[in-house]
């Protein structure tokens, strides 16, 4: 399982460890992964997703799953959230028309 959030696509990050004698060795920085599930209201049920604590909270800021989902482009969006994306906009559409 890669470590990468699966609504931001934020993943490791790679730097130095530098030491007092100014030695640098290589090392990564991983991004906080919480496996969680979150509620959409269009679908009515929950999902689960591996996000990032920023992703979590960049969601909260928009209003919840579904809002973030249709703002979001596909690029950054893994593939299981790219699949309810395209069930939530369906649901929409549905309730729409």
């Amino acid at each position: 399982m890669s470590r990468i959030c699966e609504l931001t696509g934020k993943g490791r990050m790679v730097g130095n460890n530098v030491s007092h004698a100014n030695n640098k060795t290589k090392r990564t920085f991983l991004p906080n992964l919480q496996n969680v599930t979150l509620l959409s209201d269009a679908l009515g049920k929950g999902v689960k997703l591996r996000v990032s604590t920023h992703g979590l909270r960049t969601v909260e800021h928009n209003g919840g799953l579904d809002n973030w989902l249709l703002k979001a482009g596909d690029d950054q969006l893994s593939a299981s959230a790219r699949k309810v994306k395209k069930e939530v906009a369906k649901k929409l559409a549905e309730k729409a028309a």
